[in-house]
């Protein structure tokens, strides 16, 4: 069910071509925001795009005429391009005149590049690792900063349990772990030292969510047998849905007092 939370708000979304970053596009629409799209998957922008059109033309004739009215635009972009990144949101903020969200999605297992326990993940899996998970981060928070700082807005950033607990056998990616728990250190950092000017940032740390990055697990037997003992509260695999209306809370108004939290979406995976 959507609320309108989002109407009037331009929000920024990085990995929106699949999983928790199209869900979270498609729902922010839903809400009445207009989206900003980056991806390098031109064909996965193109999909969301679709889909983002195809929910407009089904929107309800209840809903405001502000929430009725979509507007997008995509930027196929590597996001540790610096420039691109600093092109694509000054683009936002001319087309649009404003930005007033981001949601930073964007990342990924590092597991085929190298990661893994840190006594046999290589340099390279750790460079790449840290750079798919953390340094595109750092590169489109630092570009959205000043615009963000205008409207006095909100950063949400994607974390995940492994950036607060480590992981057993099963989710031994050392470097992924590492860059998750760099998320949340950035952003309590950007937190405190924007609070005064009234900038908000705060981390998602999300439990196993059934996207194409966990297809691993997904396809496990091992891992599927363990997800009541992981994730007890349902004993199932989040749905990229269940990060996207937490995102919409945190950079709504109704979030206007919360700054620095570190709140996970897991199932109750951090909770023992």
């Amino acid at each position: 069910m959507t609320t309108g939370r989002l109407v009037g708000k331009n929000i920024l979304v990085t990995g929106a071509a699949s999983g928790i970053g199209r869900a979270s596009a498609l729902r922010f629409a839903a809400e009445g925001a207009h989206v900003a799209l980056l991806d390098r998957n031109r064909q996965g922008l193109d999909e969301t795009g679709a889909l983002l059109r195809a929910q407009a033309e089904k929107m309800p004739t209840t809903v405001s005429a502000a929430a009725q009215t979509l507007r997008y635009s995509a930027f196929p972009l590597e996001l540790t391009d610096e420039s691109a990144v600093k092109n694509a949101v000054e683009v936002v903020v001319r087309q649009w005149g404003a930005l007033h969200g981001l949601f930073n999605v964007a990342g990924g297992s590092g597991r085929r590049f190298g990661d893994g326990p840190v006594d046999a993940a290589t340099l390279d899996g750790w460079h790449t690792t840290l750079d798919m998970n953390l340094t595109s981060m750092f590169l489109v928070c630092k570009y959205a900063v000043s615009p963000l700082l205008e409207t006095r807005g909100a950063i949400v950033n994607l974390g995940s349990v492994l950036g607060l607990v480590g992981g057993d056998e099963d989710f031994a990616t050392h470097a992924y772990a590492a860059a998750k728990a760099g998320v949340i250190g950035l952003s309590r950092a950007m937190a405190s030292f924007y609070a005064l000017r009234g900038l908000r940032v705060n981390v998602i740390a999300s439990g196993l969510i059934a996207t194409p990055m966990s297809q691993r697990a997904q396809s496990d037997p091992h891992i599927l047998s363990r997800l009541p003992q992981l994730q007890p509260l349902t004993g199932t695999m989040g749905a990229p849905e269940d990060i996207a209306a937490t995102a919409v809370f945190l950079l709504s108004d109704d979030a206007r007092f919360i700054t620095g939290a570190v709140l996970p979406v897991d199932g109750g995976w951090t909770m023992r």
